[in-house]
């Protein structure tokens, strides 16, 4: 019995500290989109050094370890750039329409929601390759036919897009991972209907880009090439990300 109480009253002392990560990690993300939404806004121009640590600490009103944490994930995100000695400066504008179809609040949801994605589906892909049969090819190429329609009409395409990536995740013949996408999809509807908004708002030649990484995808599970596969759609998935930040 003592030894019972021993191990709660240590995982109960270990989880605290991922609890306050937690509540930092939302902080973070408040502070991300806020800077961002100031360098959408032109606030901070592209080329633009951002204030010091310092002071936007004091005017995010922030520690300065939660606000390295919003620094940190721009930087990966490429929409700022630290130079050594001399501070974080914008390097990348996003399109002002970024917050028309995913008003702050969503942005770095959205943006790790990629991340998950490119994890999870790339060794789906991988699996789908070694394991698809001739009705999940068949599937595939109807889901295929049917974006290469919206795209002719100009249409959106969010549910076939959804549609292509779910039976992917089938094919796998492992229905955990249907069941960790299934748990997102909220989150990746919202990041699907952003980026192929996004691709609305710019020359036919968008979509298409998008739709050929959907044939490579396509390809290479239908050759049964793994690794392809799973190149291909983490590329994929990795390029939806990059696109939401393209100014």
């Amino acid at each position: 019995m003592a030894e019972a109480k021993q191990k709660v009253k240590t995982s109960s002392k270990e989880a605290a500290p991922a609890g306050k990560l937690g509540r930092d990690r939302t902080l973070s993300d408040r502070v991300y989109e806020k800077i961002l939404s100031m360098i959408v806004r032109g606030e901070t121009p592209v080329g633009a050094k951002l204030p010091t640590e310092h002071a936007l600490s004091e005017q995010l009103e922030v520690s300065r370890p939660v606000l390295r944490q919003a620094l940190k994930q721009l930087r990966e995100d490429g929409v700022i750039v630290s130079r050594q000695g001399s501070g974080s400066f914008v390097q990348r504008r996003p399109e002002g329409a970024v917050l028309d179809f995913a008003p702050v609040g969503s942005i770095a949801d959205i943006q790790r929601t990629f991340e998950f994605r490119a994890a999870v589906e790339g060794e789906a892909a991988y699996l789908a390759a070694e394991r698809r049969t001739d009705a999940d090819l068949a599937k595939l190429r109807a889901v295929l036919d049917e974006l290469d329609r919206c795209i002719q009409e100009g249409e959106l395409g969010v549910d076939a897009d959804e549609t292509f990536h779910e039976v992917i995740c089938t094919a796998s013949g492992n229905q955990y991972f249907t069941a960790a996408r299934t748990s997102m999809k909220a989150n990746i509807l919202t990041g699907l209907n952003l980026t192929r908004n996004l691709s609305l708002t710019k020359p036919q030649e968008r979509l298409e880009l998008v739709q050929r990484e959907h044939y490579q995808i396509f390809e290479a599970i239908k050759n049964r090439n793994q690794e392809e596969a799973r190149a291909a759609m983490r590329a994929h998935v990795e390029n939806a990300r990059k696109r939401v930040f393209e100014g």
